[in-house]
């Protein structure tokens, strides 16, 4: 373990299967979709998790267009995902697409440098080396 300072997300019951998620001042909310018996009044943790791995993805890719002097104009990412047929219930596929700028085509050999710079963002590097994941139940 790191000296870095302990980071902390607060997750609070709202009602129905909704929950808020209060990070650094920032809140948002996840729920599940109504066929599931939520009010889908924000993404799933699962897609969460999927979008924090693109977004993460995207980010990379915009400090890479900014160090070589390209334009970020409509860059961004897509991604889908599949979840596994088997136990436990888990994503078994991410697919991420990088959108760059069509104003800026890459050449090969940058395409290949960007595809190198994304599969190194932080949420990527996370799933390749998990964390140390326990578990507390405590009475509030």
């Amino acid at each position: 373990m790191s000296n870095r300072e302990v980071e902390e997300v607060e997750v609070s019951f709202t009602g129905g299967e909704s929950y808020r998620i209060r990070v650094r001042g920032h809140e948002m909310v996840v729920d599940q979709p109504a066929e599931t018996g939520g009010s889908d009044s924000g993404p799933t943790p699962v897609e969460l998790f999927v979008a924090s791995l693109a977004s993460c993805v995207a980010f990379y890719a915009g400090r890479f267009m900014d160090r070589h002097g390209l334009p970020r104009g409509d860059l961004g990412a897509t991604a889908d995902f599949e979840m596994a047929d088997d136990g436990p219930a888990r994503v078994a596929r991410v697919r991420i697409r990088v959108r760059v700028p069509a104003s800026e085509p890459l050449a090969q050999a940058r395409k290949e440098a960007l595809r190198a710079v994304v599969h190194h963002c932080t949420v990527h590097n996370t799933l390749l080396r998990p964390p140390e994941v326990s578990i507390d139940v405590a009475a509030t």
